[in-house]
């Protein structure tokens, strides 16, 4: 009897500590349960109502948030103002993250979307901002938490504007001049100096001797006398007929001779 009775209670302990278990995984799938309905609902509230807001160019554009396995997906979809029969321009971009680690965005996570469109509302393209947002209420986490930026188009090479590389400037070599060659200035012969004479002391008794100076003969200048023929003629012209004037030159030098 008494084995029995060992047996009947341990039956009545196991079914006790089954039905315990039972009750608490019961309750913990609740809980499960109710955390993935109220994130789910959270999430509705941020993903049915798109974020609308304009850029620094008067782009609008509107912010859709989205679910893609573990990951939360936003895409960001802007048209600029048409001017006059041209149509404005548009363009979109997508971002990917897990913010729901932060614990701060599970709590609201429709705000954590809107700190990331006070950012985009402050460039000229929505499009071209940093590739990787931090909101304030979830500063402090890795950059899985954070949303990434993923794809756009039309694609642009950096979502922030990128400055052009300069390169380095090279020192500028002066060119070297060849020295002018200047001529050397030639230098002019000097003549030696004679030393010049000392006069003599006069000796005692003699007086003072002067140098004799001898006056060279001028050369004269001889006039070139006038030939009798010359003259002949000239005495010719004057007396004689113009067709006597060889015979009259003949005799009037003959007569001079």
């Amino acid at each position: 009897m008494r084995s029995k009775m060992r047996v009947a209670l341990l039956f009545l302990a196991a079914a006790v500590c089954v039905s315990s278990a039972q009750t608490n995984n019961s309750s913990n799938d609740n809980r499960q349960q109710q955390q993935q309905q109220q994130q789910q609902q959270q999430q509705r509230s941020v993903w049915d109502e798109p974020i609308r807001f304009s850029t620094k160019t008067k782009d609008s554009c509107t912010m859709v948030v989205s679910g893609a396995g573990d990951y939360t997906r936003l895409r960001v979809s802007c048209k600029g103002p048409s001017q006059g029969q041209t149509q404005g321009r548009s363009y979109y971009c997508d971002f990917q993250g897990k913010p729901n680690l932060c614990r701060a965005y599970n709590l609201n996570p429709r705000h954590y979307f809107t700190q990331i469109m006070w950012d985009m509302r402050k460039l000229s393209h929505a499009c071209q901002g940093p590739k990787v947002y931090r909101p304030a209420m979830c500063k402090k986490y890795p950059d899985e938490a954070q949303i990434t930026f993923l794809a756009s188009w039309p694609k642009t090479t950096s979502t922030k504007p990128s400055k052009p590389v300069q390169e380095p400037r090279k020192p500028v070599v002066p060119a070297q001049n060849k020295p002018a060659i200047t001529p050397k200035p030639v230098k002019p012969q000097q003549q030696p100096i004679k030393p010049q004479q000392q006069p003599g002391k006069p000796q005692p008794g003699k007086g003072p001797q002067t140098k004799k100076t001898t006056l060279k003969p001028g050369k004269t200048t001889t006039r070139p006398t006038e030939q009798p023929d010359s003259k002949a003629s000239r005495v010719a012209s004057e007396y004689c007929w113009k067709s006597f004037h060889g015979v009259c030159t003949y005799f009037i030098s003959w007569f001079q001779n």
